[in-house]
């Protein structure tokens, strides 16, 4: 049974830094996609970013590029999401998921593993 489980979240101000942590358990993770998406309250789930666990490979959204960094552990299956220059809009709901294949998909409906989330509340 796939578990993720993120932490990390936190209240921080704006221009301040998180790192976020999913460890992922349940099977082998080597040659999954494991990616962040972060929900805002009355918006969509949005992508944010994703690291292909084999080769490394990342892919990000336009609105986090240069700001936030994806990182994987394959030895402890974890990932993490240092994000930097917080910026109010990004508060949300950060959730970790997982599909099984290298592909850096963006859509959410394109994993099939999904963590319980972590908040992240950036104050101006």
């Amino acid at each position: 049974q796939v578990q993720l489980v993120e932490s990390g979240g936190g209240l921080v101000q704006a221009g301040d830094s998180l790192r976020l942590s999913c460890a992922a358990s349940g099977r082998t993770f080597s040659s999954y996609t494991m990616s962040w998406f972060r929900q805002a309250p009355g918006k969509e789930r949005e992508f944010v970013a994703a690291i292909a666990m084999t080769h490394g490979a990342t892919r990000y959204a336009d609105s986090v590029k240069g700001r936030f960094t994806v990182s994987r552990d394959n030895a402890q299956n974890t990932v993490a999401l240092q994000m930097n220059s917080l910026k109010p809009g990004d508060t949300a709901l950060y959730y970790c998921a997982a599909r099984p294949d290298p592909i850096l998909a963006t859509r959410q409906n394109a994993y099939s593993y999904w963590g319980q989330g972590t908040q992240v509340t950036v104050s101006s």
